[in-house]
């Protein structure tokens, strides 16, 4: 028997009820939202003012039918840092609006010929490898924020500060229920920044200057920088963009069996992808992170059984407000880097392991070869930091070559017999499901 749901799709709650619920989707998503900022050295405040606008394009294009959740995307974190030392903050906030662009053109394409093409030219044994590299390859940023105080010396004060706040997170995902289950970034965060300031590591007087309300510092096309396109900004973010819209995909089949909705057939995928890309597009004119569908309100949706479209864009509206509030962006600024460093550890070896997992989900045959020889190239491609170079301005290197010739060897290498059974298998999970 199913649960009794609290709220459907198009249900609105009351004022007060809203508010609460809101605030629950707020804090799910509050921590990685601002935590890729903090390592891209965007700025968080505009992260949540795009972050609430992208949620609210969304819910227009998916005609209110998506109940979801956008929030910036950690695929994106080592292509920003790459566009950003190649380019500047207009280079990255460029490469994300081409990323926006490309989600644009797939829901055209699906909209035309469905979207089975895409998961042949994207299987578990390439997405998988992929994903794993996207996670290692972020390891070392995140051990040395852990180790290192902000002069560059290793400091065993700030690496306690790292380890209390991966502790405590890690505490919090296992031990804590419910709704409290669901924000272990947010706990640890919050936990580790108790303990820099009983160890003296933590400057508070940006928060007590910084106005109550105050406008984010905007990165906008033609104001902040004159736009231009590169073949490097290009090859460093496209192809991260093809790779996320499996995960996209794989959001919205576990959203459609919480809210009990084939969200594939309607509103579509077109619709959803379009809406997605929109939210990213979005971000990028104001100077925000590239968005996507996050998993921690989709488990929100699952707990509460509140599925309204108007709880998630209360949420948003309060995403964007707090943007505003100059000392709520002054207080996340003072989060030592060491606590990022503690809580970055767990959730870029997640990132890693969620690869794996996708790949035993699939049931990925390593014993064939085909399939060994595409992960192994991927993965060391990839973590090994290979560049393809052309020219000065023209180069492929990291994931993105990883990602691309894993796509190209799924294309050339022939299929075993029993490799094309267990494609068989997967594609049938991915329509059942």
């Amino acid at each position: 028997m199913s649960k009794k749901i609290v709220l459907d799709v198009n249900e609105k709650p009351s004022l007060g009820k809203g508010l609460s619920l809101s605030l629950q989707h707020l804090f799910a998503m509050f921590g990685a939202t601002v935590l890729v900022p903090f390592l891209t050295e965007l700025s968080p405040a505009v992260a949540l003012v795009s972050s609430g606008l992208g949620t609210l394009a969304f819910l227009l294009i998916t005609r209110g039918m998506v109940p979801a959740y956008l929030g910036s995307s950690f695929a994106f974190i080592a292509p920003i840092i790459a566009a950003k030392a190649a380019g500047g903050v207009g280079a990255a906030m460029m490469g994300s609006f081409l990323a926006g662009l490309v989600y644009g053109i797939v829901a055209l394409i699906i909209s035309v010929a469905g979207y089975k093409w895409l998961m042949r030219l994207l299987p578990a044994v390439v997405v998988g490898p992929v994903i794993i590299v996207i996670g290692l390859g972020l390891a070392s940023v995140a051990v040395d924020m852990a180790m290192y105080n902000p002069a560059g010396d290793y400091s065993v004060l700030h690496f306690s500060a790292a380890l209390v706040t991966l502790a405590i997170t890690i505490i919090s995902s296992i031990f804590l229920k419910g709704v409290f289950g669901l924000i272990p970034i947010l706990i640890g965060i919050a936990s580790g920044y108790i303990y820099s300031l009983a160890i003296g590591i933590v400057d508070f007087s940006k928060v007590i200057e910084a106005k109550w309300i105050q406008v984010p510092d905007f990165t906008i096309p033609f104001v902040s920088y004159t736009p231009s396109v590169s073949w490097e900004i290009i090859l460093l973010m496209v192809p991260v963009a093809v790779v996320t819209l499996s995960e996209h995909i794989g959001h919205q089949l576990v959203l459609g069996e919480v809210i009990n909705r084939d969200l594939v057939k309607k509103p579509g995928l077109h619709k959803s992808i379009l809406g997605d890309g929109v939210a990213t597009m979005i971000a990028s004119f104001l100077g925000g992170p590239p968005n996507t569908t996050y998993g921690e309100n989709i488990g929100v949706l699952a707990i509460t059984r509140v599925y309204s479209i108007y709880v998630i864009g209360g949420a948003a509206v309060i995403a964007v407000i707090f943007g505003f509030i100059g000392k709520v962006s002054a207080l996340i600024s003072s989060v030592p880097t060491a606590v990022m460093g503690g809580v970055s550890i767990l959730l870029f070896g997640i990132i890693a392991s969620s690869g794996l997992r996708m790949m035993i989900d699939a049931k990925v045959d390593l014993g064939d070869k085909r399939n060994l020889i595409i992960s192994s190239v991927i993965l060391v491609i990839g973590i090994g930091g290979a560049i393809l170079k052309f020219s000065d301005k023209f180069e492929i290197h990291g994931m993105a070559l990883a990602a691309l010739l894993g796509i190209l060897l799924n294309v050339i290498l022939p299929v075993s017999d029993n490799n094309k059974s267990t494609q068989s298998e997967e594609k049938k999970e991915h329509t059942v499901a």
